[in-house]
């Protein structure tokens, strides 16, 4: 354990994600330190709070004001990144976090993907982007305190391609450009390194039971792609070949939500416990992790598929 970061700042650490990153990382021994808008401890969806609750020092604070979260940068080794929007108006949170179904569809129906008003900053723009790059920007700032020699990674949770046209692309282009704009900040700090953590369909049979079923309907599908040797066409390639020959972009820098629909079905879905656990393996110094890092690295890190193995050559 003791190569790991010994104590990270998880912004965030209260959400689905964040708070299992706050868990795995208390099991690896490391000081955990949450800041959200609100500084609410973790509860289950049920309102319990679990025993390693306590063991996280959670502090309020707002993302976008450096000044609120200053005094924690200099004496932490690592900073996690969770906060983020699938959906440009956040309430759908609440409808997952009740496991109400059917609102949380006719609410995604409704208004999911809806612009923002014309002159307002959308919530992709300001949870999925500027809040990374102010954090990350502040922690580049903060001078470490005596001892902390090695480098320091920035994590920031960005997702796999798999969510359009049902999602909006802003979704997926903020968190491009976060992850641009955080490599441009790191590029000329030698003491700072970004990790860009990647993952597919997250999903958990308690915390989100609402997941399982499509979870499972796509990694039984993820299986028989990388199973199907490459030469017969699968509905993944086929896709991504409408997406490349006969559909056009959907934005200059974007491809057609067809390749998206082909990583839907090809990558595996990941369980936000095994997310954390990635994450929390990519602060070791001894395997200097940067730059992206998609779910099949994921699974490799955490030892799920051995390296080199024929699920990073799936058929897609």
């Amino acid at each position: 354990m003791s190569s790991l970061a010994q104590k990270i700042l998880v912004v965030g650490g209260n959400g689905f994600v964040g708070s299992a990153v706050c868990k795995m990382a208390l099991a690896r021994g490391m000081e955990v330190t949450s800041i959200s808008s609100s500084g609410k401890p973790y509860k289950t969806p049920q309102g319990h709070t679990p025993a390693w609750v306590e063991r996280v020092e959670w502090r309020k604070a707002d993302a976008l004001n450096p000044e609120s979260y200053a005094d924690i940068l200099p004496s932490v080794d690592a900073v996690v990144h969770t906060v983020g929007t699938l959906l440009d108006n956040t309430q759908y949170k609440q409808k997952i976090q009740e496991g109400d179904i059917m609102g949380f569809i006719k609410f995604f129906a409704g208004q999911g993907s809806g612009p923002s008003a014309e002159g307002q900053r959308s919530a992709y723009d300001i949870l999925n982007y500027e809040s990374a790059v102010r954090v990350c920007e502040a922690f580049i700032a903060s001078k470490p305190i005596s001892g902390l020699t090695r480098v320091r990674p920035f994590v920031y949770v960005s997702a796999e391609d798999v969510n359009r046209p049902i999602v909006s692309v802003r979704y997926l282009e903020t968190k491009r450009e976060a992850e641009k704009r955080i490599e441009e900040i790191v590029r000329d700090h030698p003491q700072y390194k970004g990790i860009y953590i990647r993952p597919s369909l997250i999903y958990h049979p308690h915390i989100r039971p609402m997941t399982v079923i499509p979870a499972t309907i796509f990694d039984i599908s993820s299986r028989i792609h990388t199973a199907v040797p490459s030469y017969i066409p699968m509905p993944a390639s086929v896709l991504r070949w409408l997406a490349t020959s006969v559909f056009p972009n959907a934005t200059e820098k974007t491809p057609s939500a067809l390749n998206s629909m082909a990583n839907l079905l090809s990558i595996p879905p990941i369980n936000v416990d095994h997310l954390a656990e990635a994450i929390c393996i990519s602060l070791d110094p001894a395997k200097d992790i940067r730059g992206v890092v998609g779910v099949r690295d994921m699974r490799q890190l955490i030892g799920l598929t051995p390296t080199g193995s024929a699920e990073s050559a799936a058929n897609t």
